[in-house]
């Protein structure tokens, strides 16, 4: 552990950590609200693209068990990253770092709610779901939180699958498997996730920094994120289509991927090509495209379902 580190282990928190004076609005925050509205959206696309028919009261209890395990995943993270949130700005009005909620409080609101969620899912519809779903809860908490994102560059590349599991756990409940379609689900987000993030790396550096946690441009420098930035975002023009070839997406997917991906291309290669003294514009605005891109190639899948249009590779048969 470095100095820098060690130090900030031993920094107490802020004052008022003894508990009990959260509110309702303290306790919502600790669920990562923003990440969980991607996590729920995402999971309700994987519920409409998955082949098959759920009740759609199995389908909400689905659904409200996926927000429960993101927010528990939320909490759980928040307890064990107090110390390093209290010195980053993003980070530091957090319920835990600001003493609004006691780490102690933190620990066990997010064990209920992890419980709670996966037996819900278990016992509502069905085991293998929720079995998918403690294994996201278990990735983010202890491989990526405990175990990646404070010792390894590659936290992001790694831990980026647990963000990727929510619409695969709600197909799963649909069809109680896993196949090609929900994983094609999976890899558009895992895929998109070293971009987004790296990107958002490049203009917090500082606070990454003060906090000791190796992010890709703190460790192996800015030159090879933005070179690693590019190749990602090139990753994602084969990734794009695996959802129309395994028949979870369109023909209306297909062509709105391919213009949005040429969009997130420009805005990566002037990542690629930006020039650090002149500020990271070009970063900020890849990390915030990086996001309409996301939630715009799932709402395609979901427009397609909704309107029953068929499967992209049912056109050409």
């Amino acid at each position: 552990m470095s100095l820098e580190q060690t130090h900030i282990a031993e920094m107490p928190l802020a004052a008022g950590t003894s508990g009990g004076q959260g509110t309702a609005g303290d306790y919502f925050a600790l669920l990562k609200p923003r990440v969980m509205s991607l996590v729920i959206f995402t999971a309700i696309v994987g519920l409409f693209a998955a082949p098959g028919h759920i009740h759609p009261w199995f389908g909400f209890i689905t659904i409200l068990c996926i927000a429960m395990g993101a927010g528990a995943s939320g909490a759980l993270n928040m307890w064990y990253d107090a110390d390093i949130d209290a010195v980053m700005a993003r980070t530091a009005k957090r319920p835990v770092p600001s003493g609004a909620i006691a780490p102690g409080e933190a620990l066990g609101f997010g064990l209920a709610l992890s419980i709670a969620s996966v037996l819900m899912l278990g016992l509502l519809v069905n085991w293998q779901s929720a079995a998918l779903l403690a294994f996201t809860i278990f990735f983010y908490v202890v491989i990526y939180t405990i175990g990646l994102k404070r010792h390894t560059p590659q936290n992001i590349v790694i831990g980026g699958a647990a963000g990727a599991f929510p619409p695969m756990v709600a197909w799963c409940a649909v069809t109680q498997s896993v196949d090609l379609g929900s994983i094609s689900l999976f890899l558009l987000i895992f895929m998109w996730t070293p971009p987004h993030f790296w990107s958002l790396a490049l203009f917090r550096q500082g606070d990454y920094h003060k906090a000791g946690i190796p992010m890709l441009p703190n460790v192996a420098g800015r030159a090879e994120t933005k070179r690693q930035i590019w190749i990602y975002s090139l990753l994602l023009v084969p990734t794009i289509t695996l959802p129309a070839l395994t028949g979870a997406a369109g023909i209306l997917y297909a062509v709105g991927a391919a213009i949005l991906t040429a969009v997130f291309l420009l805005r990566a290669f002037a990542v690629y090509r930006m020039v650090d003294d002149e500020g990271d514009v070009a970063a900020k605005k890849l990390f915030g495209f990086s996001i309409v891109w996301l939630f715009a190639l799932f709402a395609l899948i979901l427009v397609e379902r909704l309107v029953h249009l068929p499967a992209f590779a049912s056109v050409f048969t």
